[in-house]
């Protein structure tokens, strides 16, 4: 529980620096990007920079261990703050890109914090274990959110500049708490190759359903939310209004955390992806009703509880999908890299679609594409029933 708790913690700080981030870089890569197309590109950088370390970052601590990596990946959002701010005080947009990639990489690491909390529980509380140390989220709604408003002036001549040297304070104590974990280090079976193959694993319709519920679970989420502060600010709504509808967004992500997990083991796993997938379905349609504040507000909660549901019902099933230390690595690292290869044409691609067609037709779009996503899942199931694959290891 101590383990937990810690990894509870750095999760919330963890949450809380990308919330700050996501709050100020787009709406500042808006003002110093020399075509308002490419405003979400020091954004979209950043799952550029999740996807290029997520593999290295689960074999160096196949390696080095958990604490290891995520020390390492707080040293590098110190440094991606710090670039950021520099870039701020010399206006410079692609000092402001590099920045973005470096505080990307830190996230290549820190998605592993739930892998770990599942890995220092007991079989049987896995799921509440990983939702639990997700419910950190909790903690940034409030915490990032004021946390940006408060500095977005303190340099009246370069907003955000403040924002982003408190990231760089957020990322040092994340330093400081990992520093005080005992997570258990690499065994011989971790630190060897072995195992079945890559294909072997995804031939089977129980990895494809974890995997497919897990990317789409973030390439909805990514593509609406990055779109939402635009919009708003398209439509004339202030910044203190968007802070408050991310801060409902991120509640709606991580509180429904503190009981995914029981939810899961009472219902199953299954259940809870497809309640998830309907719930982001409800948020387009909500999306739909109107550009004032509370229809912004109302989509995007819904959308992080439908997140919630699917990315950790999808997670609590990846977990039991490999045999042993000798795949762990394996399967989470690909897992994680789909993730955020996703998220990278998803966070590009917002702020363009946002520009080109729109909120409702954004949205629309975001309706069939979780359709079909629904249609690929459920057919997944069919084919592990048909099979007879039971839920568990496979």
């Amino acid at each position: 529980m101590r383990q937990v708790g810690l990894l509870f913690i750095c999760e919330a700080l963890t949450r809380t620096s990308s919330m700050m981030v996501f709050m100020s870089i787009a709406l500042t890569g808006r003002r110093m990007a020399p075509d308002a197309s490419l405003a979400t590109l020091p954004l979209a950088l950043v799952p550029v920079a999740m996807t290029i370390a997520t593999i290295p970052a689960a074999q160096m601590m196949r390696r080095y261990g958990r604490r290891a990596g995520f020390q390492l990946a707080a040293m590098l959002g110190i440094a991606g703050a710090s670039t950021c701010v520099v870039a701020l005080w010399l206006d410079q947009f692609i000092v402001l890109c590099a920045g973005g990639f470096l505080i990307g990489s830190v996230n290549g690491f820190a998605t592993y914090y739930r892998f770990a909390a599942g890995e220092v529980a007991p079989e049987e509380y896995r799921s509440r274990a990983i939702s639990l140390v997700m419910a950190g989220g909790v903690i940034a709604a409030f915490v990032g959110a004021a946390l940006a408003t408060a500095t977005k002036e303190l340099h009246p001549s370069a907003p955000f500049l403040g924002t982003f040297a408190a990231i760089a304070c957020v990322q040092a104590l994340i330093l400081i708490v990992v520093s005080f974990s005992r997570l258990p280090k690499p065994v011989a079976g971790e630190t060897q190759g072995g195992g079945r193959s890559l294909g072997e694993l995804a031939a089977r319709p129980t990895f494809l359903l974890a995997v497919l519920g897990a990317v789409a679970s973030w390439g909805l989420m990514s593509l609406l939310m990055n779109a939402t502060p635009l919009s708003m600010e398209r439509h004339q709504h202030s910044f203190g209004d968007t802070a408050q509808v991310i801060q409902w967004h991120v509640l709606g992500m991580y509180v429904p955390s503190f009981f995914t997990g029981s939810l899961i083991r009472r219902f199953g796993e299954r259940p809870i992806l497809f309640f998830g997938v309907a719930l982001i379905g409800l948020s387009t349609a909500l999306n739909l009703l109107g550009l004032e504040v509370i229809h912004y507000m109302a989509g995007l909660a819904v959308l992080g509880v439908g997140w919630n549901f699917l990315f950790i019902a999808s997670t609590t099933i990846l977990t039991g999908t490999y045999e042993g230390e000798a795949e762990k690595a394996k399967v989470q690292s690909t897992n994680d890299f789909l993730i955020f290869a996703t998220m990278i044409v998803a966070t590009f691609s917002s702020g363009a679609l946002e520009n080109r067609i729109g909120w409702f037709a954004l949205n629309q779009a975001a309706a069939v594409v979780t359709a079909v996503v629904a249609i690929a899942l459920a057919m997944l199931v069919w084919r592990e029933r048909k099979r007879k694959i039971p839920d568990g290891l496979v």
